[in-house]
């Protein structure tokens, strides 16, 4: 069958496009390379979950290559080896699935980091090629089709806003919201609620959250969160013009006279497919994404799809900062309160923006989100193994019982731009190949000192915050290693094809029907989780590809 559209990958940034090209009437197909589960398929098992990673593919099957930098020398270990999984969440929504949901946007200068702050020696930072209120209306346009439940409350920071509030109202907050709120307030700090892609009630056939307490690395099983597959690919496959094929992993993309022509996969049952289609689309996550075009090399392209530029898998970017803990032993509260601060389920709801720009040197900052520990028991546990030595017998038996009886974690995570620069990037792996022939995306992975500069400075403001709200053991890290699941960059878009992969509506430059929709499009980040920016300019490029395919007609 020939298909309009032909998308790789059914993430964030994925969905919005397929959800917008079948509503519209065209024939979409979707190639997922992991597997198809619903919210029924989903359990809060962390042996399953996390620690043997039922939904990402085996290591010594498919892995990556990481380059690390030690003691001025570069050094790739396999992750087969390390076991550092850069895979996040293979199957039908993609990584959009484990997300906690953090939902924030972009500010206005965010768009103009070369423009409005300082030059960084070493950084490749550039402006975007649109600006925040060309986005906008997406950013609204998510709030409502896959839900973000949340309260806009004025400050300093705040971005430009179509609409007054979030369609849906906060979800249930736990009573160290409050606390949290009456320190701020006393040491005056502006705590603001948090955004979630989680709906707090039932929406038509989705149901409201149900407080498990088990958001970040789990799969929704009432189907709250606004994952991909929840919010956009259910729609879709119910216009009748939409169909999903999981277990497929495209191998390659096939090119002639300026234009993609086939889509090479492999199927569940390990035979070569091909695939034809006016339009194709790239949203794999930002490193298998750079990875497919690198893969897809020809005679037109000796250096990779869309890579006559050799911008493809440069300037890949992730979260910078880190994360920090503090301590709230019950016996420290009145007995009400402290039955109060026991209990799990509800959310904190609760970040900072303050230093979303640093006061004195005018430099960038970021956001500081609040949360409790994660309830992963056997992680809290490894964790109190050691002393600087392994603890065994006894003595661990008393650690794991004061861990868990005698107190409550509260945790930050600091989140600010990932400087993109020459180290950072993907090429392929010259020997190792994955189950399916093909040559594995190398990662060189090197941060910028100014991300840790920043993120030493937000975490000693979040480490003085919970101080004053009496919180013992405070601590933090921030550090070069990046999250792997919030990834961005490498196919830049931009004005010029010298020096950027795609054009303003993340089309490649040198190919006629291809674009790429997921946070690879991204030459800076901001200092907030991607996802929503992802989501909001998948919508963006849905509306591009809808004028292109209307103006073939």
């Amino acid at each position: 069958m020939h298909y309009d559209l032909c998308i790789v990958g059914s993430g964030a940034g994925a969905g919005p496009v397929a959800y917008e090209l079948s509503k519209a009437g065209y024939k979409v197909l979707i190639l997922e390379k992991g597997g198809w589960y619903e919210k029924e398929d989903f359990f809060k098992d962390e042996i399953g979950v996390c620690r043997r990673s039922s939904f990402t593919p085996r290591l010594d099957e498919e892995q990556h290559v990481i380059e690390e930098c030690e003691e001025k020398t570069w050094r790739a270990t396999p992750t087969s080896e390390s076991g550092w999984d850069f895979w996040n969440g293979n199957i039908v929504g993609g990584s959009s699935n484990f997300m906690s949901g953090y939902f924030h946007r972009m500010k206005p200068k965010d768009f103009r980091l070369k423009s409005e702050y300082p030059k960084i020696k070493g950084a490749n930072i550039v402006d975007w090629p649109i600006c925040y209120e060309e986005l906008e209306p997406y950013y609204a346009k998510v709030e409502s089709i896959v839900g973000i439940s949340g309260k806009v409350e004025p400050h300093s920071f705040l971005e430009p806003r179509s609409t007054q509030d979030f369609p849906y109202p906060p979800t249930q907050e736990h009573i160290i919201s409050s606390w949290f709120d009456i320190s701020c307030q006393k040491h005056g700090l502006h705590a603001l609620r948090t955004p979630r892609a989680i709906l707090p009630y039932s929406v038509d056939e989705r149901s409201g959250c149900e407080y498990a307490g088990y958001c970040g690395s789990y799969g929704c099983a009432s189907g709250a969160k606004g994952s991909a597959r929840e919010a956009l690919l259910h729609k879709a496959l119910k216009t009748g013009n939409c169909t999903i094929e999981a277990n497929a992993f495209v191998r390659r993309l096939l090119s002639e006279d300026g234009s993609v022509t086939v889509a090479e996969y492999v199927d569940k049952d390990a035979k070569v497919q091909l695939v034809k289609a006016a339009i194709f689309v790239v949203a794999a996550q930002a490193i298998e994404t750079s990875r497919l075009l690198l893969n897809s090399a020809s005679e037109a392209f000796p250096d990779g799809l869309a890579n006559n530029s050799g911008q493809v898998g440069k300037n890949l970017i992730f979260s910078a900062g880190g994360a920090g803990t503090g301590a709230f032993y019950y016996e420290d509260f009145k007995d009400e309160d402290a039955l109060a601060l026991k209990s799990i389920g509800s959310f904190v709801n609760r970040s900072l923006q303050e230093w979303y720009e640093l006061p004195k040197s005018k430099e960038k900052g970021g956001t500081i989100d609040f949360l409790f520990e994660h309830p992963n028991a056997v992680s809290r546990a490894k964790r109190a193994m050691y002393e600087g030595e392994l603890v065994w017998g006894d003595r661990l038996k008393e650690k794991l019982l004061h861990h868990f009886k005698a107190r409550r974690i509260f945790a930050f995570e600091v989140f600010c731009d990932w400087t993109p620069n020459d180290d950072c990037y993907v090429s392929l792996d010259e020997k190792i190949r994955d189950k399916y022939g093909m040559r594995v995306a190398k990662v060189r992975i090197g941060a910028h000192q100014n991300d840790l500069h920043v993120g030493e400075i937000l975490a000693a403001k979040a480490e003085e915050l919970l101080q004053k709200m009496g919180a013992k053991e405070i601590r933090s890290s921030i550090s070069p290693s990046p999250p792997s699941n919030l990834q961005a960059g490498g196919c830049r878009f931009g004005d010029d094809p010298a020096s950027s992969v795609l054009n303003k509506e993340c089309r490649a430059h040198e190919l006629s029907n291809l674009y790429v929709s997921d946070g690879s499009f991204m030459p800076t980040g901001g200092s907030v989780p991607f996802t929503w920016t992802i989501y909001a300019n998948s919508f963006r490029v849905a509306d591009a590809i809808l004028a292109a395919l209307k103006n073939k007609v």
